[in-house]
């Protein structure tokens, strides 16, 4: 009867250890969505990977979680694999009054740029990279096949104006972009080019 007792006793405590354990993992899975991870304290999130088509299912999925993030930091966002959810995703966090920050040795390129122009307040650390280059459609067309003002530039110059750049800033910015590097190249803004564009809000 003891034995039995005690077997009983042993189960309780590895059940509740194994319970205690999924929640831990729930929670933490909570925290994780694709390329974003609420840290503790629930008001920053750390971003780190490539924008793809469901960055925006996944942020908007974290957000609802948690509510009071107040600012994304971002250690590499190489670019986006989706231009249009990556226009989407940063019109919602601009939308939010969310921040962006990029970290100590950290690195945006491509659309990444474009997604951390989104934050209200845009600081970096030190050693930071920031890319730029035209686009393309995929196959053999780039941005600058286009002439300036075709329609196809639209949706670009029209993410910036509505995260409060001027018709002007947002077209010299644009037009500096495409015509920086190739969409097979980079190129790597110097820090006069950051001040020029005002990439850097403090």
């Amino acid at each position: 009867m003891k034995s039995i007792l005690k077997v009983l006793i042993a189960l309780f405590i590895t059940t509740g250890i194994l319970s205690c354990k999924n929640d831990d993992d729930a929670a933490n899975n909570s925290r994780i969505q694709g390329i974003f991870t609420v840290l503790e304290g629930n008001t920053i999130i750390e971003m780190n990977g490539v924008i793809g088509s469901s960055s925006l299912r996944d942020f908007n999925k974290l957000y609802a979680a948690f509510p009071n993030v107040k600012t994304i930091n971002i250690k590499q966002c190489d670019g986006s694999e989706d231009d249009e959810t990556n226009l989407q995703l940063s019109a919602r966090v601009h939308k939010l009054n969310i921040n962006t920050h990029l970290l100590d040795n950290g690195l945006i390129a491509s659309g990444g740029v474009d997604f951390f122009l989104s934050g209200i307040q845009r600081t970096r650390g030190t050693n930071t990279q920031i890319g730029v280059h035209s686009w393309s459609d995929g196959g053999s067309l780039q941005a600058t096949d286009f002439p300036v003002g075709h329609k196809n530039h639209l949706p670009y110059i029209n993410y910036y104006i509505s995260i409060g750049f001027t018709q002007q800033q947002a077209e010299d910015f644009y037009y500096f972009t495409i015509n920086a590097a190739p969409a097979e190249d980079i190129h790597w803004m110097t820090e006069e080019e950051i001040r020029t564009y005002n990439l850097i809000t403090n």
